[in-house]
């Protein structure tokens, strides 16, 4: 199991992608369930983006670069002329195969053991009080922690005199069938309205 975990789909057709589904699964799960215990007075919102924060892909590379994953993976010969260890979208995906790997030859105690010591440290630095994000970044790392598009943007009409316009702004995201619509008196006021109200929407669906 453990060489199917480190094997890339370029290749062969045993590869780990049927791990990270699972994995991702898992560890979304095991951080969800440590934040939940370790912030007991954390909004659901704050646990949301903590959640967002530790199993996006970025935090994935970068605790696979720690624990020396990159040297591990096996890659098809096209990938590994182009760098393909480098990438961080090879090195997340790996590590949540690796983590599917573990729940199946084991346990989910045993995943949450192996989970904790790696994200030690980066554990240690997070606080719920902390967050200042606005809400387009907020929004754009959750779709990422989701393996989601971006959101894409739209002014749909600009209105009001020059001092005082009003914007009109749709927000689209792949997981609703129609557009999140939003006013400000800027674009950007009016962006982060439309992305602060999906947000808030994605969270009550969870």
């Amino acid at each position: 199991m453990l060489e199917q975990a480190l094997t890339h789909k370029s290749s062969g057709h045993n590869n780990n992608e049927r791990l990270e589904y699972l994995g991702d699964a898992v560890l979304g799960f095991i951080i969800a369930d440590i934040v939940y215990q370790k912030f007991p007075d954390a909004s659901e919102g704050e646990l949301t983006w903590l959640r967002a924060s530790l199993v996006k892909g970025k935090k994935l590379a970068e605790i696979s670069r720690e624990i020396q994953l990159s040297e591990q993976v096996k890659l098809g010969t096209g990938e590994l002329k182009s760098g393909g260890w480098r990438r961080d979208s090879i090195l997340a995906d790996t590590l949540e195969a690796l983590i599917g790997a573990i729940y199946l030859d084991s346990n989910i105690e045993s995943c949450r053991n192996v989970i904790l010591k790696i994200y030690q440290h980066h554990l240690d630095g997070i606080d719920p009080t902390n967050i200042k994000k606005d809400a387009k970044t907020q929004l754009q790392e959750y779709l990422q922690s989701q393996k989601q598009n971006r959101p894409d943007y739209k002014i749909i009409s600009a209105t009001g005199a020059s001092h005082e316009p009003e914007f009109t702004v749709s927000c689209k995201i792949d997981l609703f069938d129609e557009p999140v619509i939003a006013t400000g008196k800027s674009k950007r006021k009016a962006e982060q309205a439309a992305a602060e109200k999906a947000l808030r929407l994605l969270i009550a669906n969870e």
